[in-house]
């Protein structure tokens, strides 16, 4: 089976909540696929957004890319509401002066309908997330 990239608005995915909001980089931009669009947060840390699915899936490989993001924690959850959310990862992300932080987390395989992405610190006063990718497969209902 092809893998997917379920963070993707047009594999039926959704953005559900984002702690900043502005109408020139609107948070919706990370799942719209393209690395010229992106949201930037508008103020203080921590900030976060969460991605449903359109289905419980099996992901192997979560990515993001950004820019000006120090520490990044992602969670889980397998609830039917975005409640309920495990850790996955934590991790201190390296500068990248002038260009977009790639960072890609190879994970054992876990089931999500939810992934909660939070920004706890930054090298700056504001970050962009420009796109996140959750790789993996649909699971059989």
């Amino acid at each position: 089976m092809r893998a997917t990239d379920w963070c993707r608005s047009s594999a039926g995915a959704a953005l559900v909540l984002a702690t900043s909001s502005d109408a020139e980089h609107p948070a919706e931009s990370v799942a719209d696929g393209n690395s010229e669009t992106f949201w930037t947060t508008t103020g203080m840390f921590p900030q976060e957004f969460i991605i449903g699915f359109p289905k419980c899936v099996k992901i192997s490989k979560v990515a993001i890319q950004c820019y000006l993001v120090r520490t990044l924690r992602i969670e889980r959850s397998v609830s039917k509401d975005p409640v309920g959310f495990e850790p996955c990862i934590e991790k201190d992300l390296q500068h990248t002066e002038g260009q977009l932080q790639m960072e890609e987390f190879p994970l054992p395989e876990f089931q999500a309908t939810y992934l909660r992405f939070i920004i706890k610190s930054a090298f700056d006063h504001f970050v962009s997330v420009h796109r996140v990718m959750a790789e993996g497969t649909a699971e059989n209902a």
